[in-house]
């Protein structure tokens, strides 16, 4: 990234309490840029407190300071648009609504530089590019790389703050589908426990004591059981890492052949896990009333519901 600057901004803390450095820094600007670019600004020594240089992102402001913060200029995308076929369930000159399938990352990490949705998707819609930032244009949310399903993506970046914003407050709502193993212990309700990053398992998230991590609410209800198996519709109130497949498996009924949260051998042979973002509600830009977009299960899970029903018949 290059250090020379689009622009300086200069910030007096004063608070009453202690702040994180990162923290303070994300609110003064407005939440125009993410707390986790803020800290890459940080460790690459773009910000003083006091005119001193700060590189520790959970530096502790205590006293009345000033921060100035050296904003980098946008550094032009590198991605290449590719011409990988998408499942549109929707779209006009601001978003774009996709049946995500299962086995496509959403965008460009480490392992993942080629095929993900972004690719396909700037392909499809090449206006979308730098949208909401240069890695990852026009995302506006995610789905795990094995989970079908909705996602919406922003054409513009006016539309990216509309829609990102309804997902900040909570009033987006999205439903997936989730096979489970075993049965919950009610047939409705919701899970409230903390998620946090395994410090065993870099990949994983755990469930952790009230107090630590961040908060995570997951309501589910039960569609259809079976044997040894239950079909829910989980609705998560919160937008934790892995959220639903942490929860799920936290009350003893892990998502069928979840690799990662589930049984070791798995109940019923996937190549996939078992959970499917089925109904996105969201209201688009320039619209008063909310819309909702459904994607069908894929076949793979709904011949697994099939076989399931007619062992129980």
């Amino acid at each position: 990234m290059s250090t020379k600057p689009e622009r300086v901004e200069t910030f007096r803390f004063a608070a009453p309490q202690p702040q994180r450095l990162d923290k303070f820094l994300t609110t003064a600007l407005e939440g125009a840029f993410s707390r986790s670019r803020i800290q890459g600004w940080i460790r690459d020594g773009l910000v003083t407190v006091d005119q001193a240089v700060v590189t520790k992102t959970g530096f502790l402001l205590e006293k009345p300071v000033t921060v100035v913060v050296r904003i980098p200029p946008i550094v032009p995308a590198r991605l290449t648009p590719e011409a990988i076929p998408l499942r549109v369930l929707f779209e006009n000159q601001d978003v774009l609504v996709v049946d995500k399938p299962a086995g496509m990352v959403v965008h460009p990490s480490p392992g993942h530089e080629r095929g993900t949705l972004v690719h396909a998707a700037l392909a499809h819609a090449p206006e979308m590019l730098g949208v909401g930032g240069e890695h990852r244009p026009g995302v506006v949310h995610r789905l795990d790389k094995d989970t079908s399903g909705v996602i919406i993506l922003a054409k513009n970046d006016a539309a990216h703050h509309h829609l990102q914003q309804q997902f900040k407050d909570r009033t987006a709502h999205k439903t997936y589908l989730a096979l489970v193993d075993g049965a919950p212990p009610t047939p409705t309700g919701r899970i409230e426990a903390p998620i946090a990053r395994d410090p065993g398992h870099r990949k994983r998230m755990k469930v952790v004591p009230p107090g630590q991590g961040r908060p995570a609410r997951s309501d589910y209800r039960t569609l259809e059981t079976f044997p040894h198996h239950t079909l829910l519709a989980v609705h998560p109130l919160t937008g934790r890492t892995h959220q639903i497949r942490v929860h799920l498996a936290f009350i003893g009924c892990p998502v069928v052949a979840d690799p990662l949260y589930g049984r070791r051998r798995p109940t019923i042979p996937l190549q996939r896990h078992f959970l499917h973002a089925h109904r996105l509600t969201i209201t688009l830009p320039g619209e008063t009333a909310p819309r909702t977009f459904v994607a069908p299960l894929p076949p793979e899970l709904e011949e697994v519901l099939q076989r399931l029903r007619q062992t129980k018949a």
